[in-house]
């Protein structure tokens, strides 16, 4: 869980003043984690810390704090007793409202730490997170520590190349660009073959020819090969085979890749090497559909970055890409 402020900053654009309300503490059974948000405005409401009646009320009480444009509130309901919900635990509510001129000052040092209950100074334990992450880069998790909230800048430590914005593309693009926490990279051939909304976060990058983009993708890159065109998927797939890369996938049957198998080792792939590939992506039990194709893929992909993510918590990457938007030479 992360403080997205990039979203926040794109809902303030388009509905104005919103109220942000971010699980701040838990104990025992409840249905979201620290860290879970949600932001509401006067008419709507994005995001979700856990629905029910605790998410209704939790709505009500931040639309009511954005007429009054009061301080920060902390707000312990159990959820039992107060709600009528099973989970049987608590959860301790912070609801913060925010405009444009309040999105310059957050995230210094990619933490946003605040004080959010009457405090005259920062308290030592709150020095010491932020001292780590200065001389250390330690992310530290969401938490609530002596009045202060602490809470990590959202931001893109996964690398994701998607190549294709046909109907498959679009799905996948559409499932996997609300979470915060890849990196995606659009390719396809011409600046026309993508929607004209491109979703927040996702950088499109048309070029005549896609091979080549594939040479600018960082090395723990996760590619996702989908055109219209098993020519361009083959050159694709050859390009990525040519440099380190974290995991690739390329839709088609399994004719075309016994074909594709053929075609990579002639081109001097080694077989183990070539076997990197998957294919067909996607769950067939799920179904052909672009969207059910889109949901298994992203399954798998989820899985995979969330164990390396497991592993690596608490590290920090100084690998960050920011792709060019213009057409790569052909």
């Amino acid at each position: 869980m992360s403080f997205d402020l990039t979203h926040l900053s794109d809902t303030i654009d388009r509905h104005g003043p919103v109220a942000r309300v971010v699980v701040a503490e838990t104990a025992g059974s409840t249905p979201r984690e620290v860290g879970a948000a949600m932001l509401v405005w006067s008419s709507g409401q994005v995001g979700t810390i856990g629905g029910g009646e605790l998410e209704y009320r939790a709505a009500q009480t931040a639309r009511d704090h954005l007429l009054t444009g009061g301080q920060p509130r902390l707000t312990r309901l159990p959820l039992g007793p107060a709600l009528g919900q099973c989970c049987g635990g608590a959860v301790t509510l912070l609801t913060e409202c925010y405009t444009g001129d309040d999105i310059a000052a957050l995230g210094r040092d990619d933490i946003v730490a605040r004080p959010v209950a009457l405090s005259d100074a920062t308290p030592l334990a709150v020095r010491r997170v932020l001292e780590q992450s200065r001389a250390q880069g330690v992310r530290p998790a969401p938490q609530l520590i002596q009045g202060w909230m602490i809470e990590p800048l959202a931001r893109p430590t996964i690398p994701v190349w998607i190549y294709g914005a046909g109907h498959v593309g679009r799905a996948l693009v559409n499932v996997l660009a609300p979470l915060t926490n890849l990196d995606i990279t659009w390719v396809d051939t011409a600046p026309d073959r993508f929607p004209k909304t491109v979703p927040t976060g996702v950088s499109a990058l048309p070029t005549g020819n896609p091979a080549a983009a594939a040479g600018l993708a960082p090395e723990d890159a996760h590619h996702l090969v989908l055109t219209y065109s098993h020519s361009l998927d083959l050159n694709i797939c050859h390009a990525i085979l040519t440099r380190p890369f974290a995991t690739a996938g390329l839709i088609g049957s399994a004719t075309k890749w016994t074909r594709f198998q053929k075609r990579l080792t002639a081109l001097g792939h080694s077989a183990t090497l070539v076997d990197k590939i998957q294919c067909p992506i996607g769950d067939p039990g799920l179904g052909k559909t672009p969207q059910a194709i889109a949901v298994g893929v992203a399954s798998a992909l989820l899985k995979s970055t969330t164990n390396k993510e497991k592993i690596n918590r608490g590290m920090t990457s100084d690998r960050r890409y920011a792709p060019s938007r213009r057409a790569i030479d052909t």
